[in-house]
């Protein structure tokens, strides 16, 4: 059997020596003198520079004064004990501020029963505070199409399509989207 090699030491390896920089004293320029106003000479004297002359800014937009409106609250009508159930999770998550929990929710609500109006309309008011308008927005619009014969629900549903734009500063959209609220 042949003898078990000996552990290798290892070397610790040199370094090289840090160069020498010689560095070199600053020149001198002599004494720094100033000379008075009066022996400056006169601005006309200085040659001129062509500046391009920009027109005047126009005047700031005008300041859009709509305001979100306060949404009634939606009662659920759903034959699914387990979707009410849901629903009531959504809400307290909702209110002590956990909207990503009250979404996921909503959101399982909606896998179990995906035709219901008011769980869109719900989800459109989370996304809502969760300041995503846009997703609010669409889900909005699902539940008025989904809402087929509740008035009620169809006009808050487009309420809450117009607070979405306001959201989006599409004011006009806004105003469009009121008007067809009041036409419920």
């Amino acid at each position: 059997m042949p003898k078990p090699k000996p552990p290798k030491t290892i070397k610790q390896a040199k370094r090289p020596a840090a160069p020498i920089v010689e560095t070199q004293p600053l020149k001198d320029f002599g004494p720094i003198t100033t000379a008075p106003l009066e022996t400056m000479p006169p601005i006309e004297s200085v040659p001129s520079t062509d500046v391009p002359s920009y027109p005047e800014p126009a005047a700031p937009p005008a300041v859009h004064t709509e305001t979100i409106q306060p949404l009634e609250p939606v009662a659920l009508l759903s034959p699914s004990p387990a979707v009410g159930a849901l629903v009531s999770a959504a809400d307290q998550n909702s209110q002590s501020g956990n909207l990503d929990s009250a979404v996921a929710v909503i959101e399982r609500a909606i896998r179990i029963e995906p035709r219901n109006a008011v769980l869109f309309y719900k989800l459109a008011e989370l996304r809502l505070k969760q300041s995503k308008p846009r997703l609010a927005e669409d889900l909005a619009k699902k539940s008025a199409l989904l809402a087929s014969k509740d008035t009620r629900l169809k006009r808050q549903s487009w309420l809450l399509i117009a607070n979405a734009r306001v959201m989006q500063q599409d004011f006009d959209g806004a105003r469009k989207a009121r008007a067809k609220a009041a036409s419920f």
